[in-house]
């Protein structure tokens, strides 16, 4: 209790504030998904449901989009100047104005291939109403609070959509014809976080939409575009392995093992991205290097322990969480524990620390590097060895590997700009 009170005393409290805020985020994701899904699965026929997954995989990738780099790209430069309103007001309307456009390709790209693919002709409303909903939460302007180190704002609205749509799913949703009001309810509470945002950005925070030149709107989409491209790359060698194992083995039994193994990975890193999430902005402001170390030398020696524990009792963990069916899992999960065991000094070394260096490029390219490597021993093993659940997690594991040694490498030969400004950084 000693050390967490020493590691977030004093000028880390916004820190500790900022990771806690994201710590419910996370949970309210986990907690209101458990209340619903089940419901769902019972009201609505497995076809149906289906679509609905198939729906929301989807807009992951028009997210993705809507998205681009801004979050990552914006955070850091609203932390560094939060103090000037009227340069945080003209970021505010140059990504608002570029997201607006980003939004009308969306609908094109959407309408095109509801017209174009026969397996979503049917069901363009359905698709269309998903979009509006992952448009409205893109305007959300996350990032100005992130930058501000005001998370609690962001956690209550997030927190109160979730809310409202669980709610409003055991009112409305009764039967089969009712699953497109499954997007519709949450669209709704999506708009009415926007204009609770808005407003108490403009009464509270004194930033509102400025005029700006579109020279300044391109100047932003070029320094995000770099985040883009990573998160672009961080996707291919994350999914692809589930799409080559639904290729090679058609009966769903290795993909069914992949991805349930897959889900305590994913869960792993959810509980390690609120640390690295809310210690981005603190770094990028304060350049305080010695919260990394204590961080890792705190937490590391946990996560190894449990990583053993895992390990060793690998298939117990597979057959109590997924069933006894699941037991052949146990092998991937021992595959994918070096990812569980490098996520998190991966998130730090990442952007809280390489962005707080002024290097945040290389946390770009440590991905871009490692999945190129990815894709090239694939190829080399479709050609030599063949594809199995266990090769491709350990070459999961591998790329996790080269992500944190690049990085790694990165830190250590520039330790020079551990001792300088933030100025001499830059």
């Amino acid at each position: 209790m000693n050390a967490f009170k020493k590691l977030f005393s004093g000028s880390r409290g916004s820190f500790l504030k900022n990771t806690a805020a994201l710590y419910v985020l996370q949970f309210s994701s986990y907690f209101f998904s458990f209340l619903t899904v089940p419901y769902l699965t019972r009201v609505l026929d497995v076809e149906i449901y289906g679509m609905l997954g198939v729906a929301a995989t989807l807009m992951v990738y028009f997210q993705l989009f809507l998205d681009f780099g801004f979050l990552l790209y914006a955070t850091a430069a609203i932390s560094i100047r939060r103090e000037d309103k009227a340069y945080i007001s003209r970021l505010f309307t140059a990504i608002t104005l570029a997201k607006l456009v980003f939004a009308v390709i969306a609908f094109a790209v959407l309408y095109g291939m509801c017209s174009l693919i026969e397996n979503y002709r049917g069901d363009f409303r359905l698709y269309a109403f998903y979009l509006l909903y992952t448009c409205i939460n893109a305007f959300i302007p996350d990032y100005v609070y992130r930058g501000l180190e005001q998370m609690k704002v962001i956690t209550i609205r997030t927190v109160c959509i979730k809310f409202f749509f669980t709610v409003m799913i055991f009112l409305f949703v009764r039967q089969q014809t009712d699953y497109f009001l499954v997007p519709i309810l949450t669209a709704i509470g999506n708009a009415g976080a926007l204009i609770g945002v808005y407003i108490h950005m403009r009464r509270k925070l004194g930033i509102w939409f400025a005029r700006v030149r579109p020279a300044e709107i391109l100047d932003v989409v070029k320094k995000s575009s770099v985040f883009f491209y990573s998160r672009i790359a961080d996707a291919v060698y994350t999914a692809s392995n589930t799409l080559i194992l639904d290729f090679i083995d058609p009966t769903g039994i290795t993909v069914g093992y992949y991805t349930s193994v897959d889900k305590i990975v994913n869960t792993a890193k959810s509980g390690f991205s609120p640390i690295s999430d809310s210690m981005y902005p603190y770094m990028v402001k304060n350049r305080d290097f010695k919260l990394v170390k204590k961080t890792l030398k705190l937490l590391m020696p946990i996560i190894l322990a449990g990583c053993a524990v895992v390990f060793v009792f690998a298939e117990t963990f597979c057959t109590v969480l997924f069933g006894p069916n699941y037991a052949g899992a146990a092998p991937v999960l021992r595959a994918v524990i070096p990812i569980i065991l490098l996520t998190l000094p991966n998130y730090i070394l990442g952007f809280p620390t390489l962005g707080a260096m002024g290097l945040a490029k290389h946390a770009n390219l440590s991905i871009v590097f490692a999945t190129a490597v990815h894709v090239v021993i694939l190829v080399v093993m479709y050609f030599t060895i063949g594809f199995s659940m266990i090769s491709l997690a350990l070459l999961t594991s591998f790329t996790t590997f080269l992500i944190f040694m690049y990085r790694l490498v990165v830190v250590v030969k520039n330790r020079r700009l551990l001792q300088v400004g933030p100025e001499q950084a830059q």
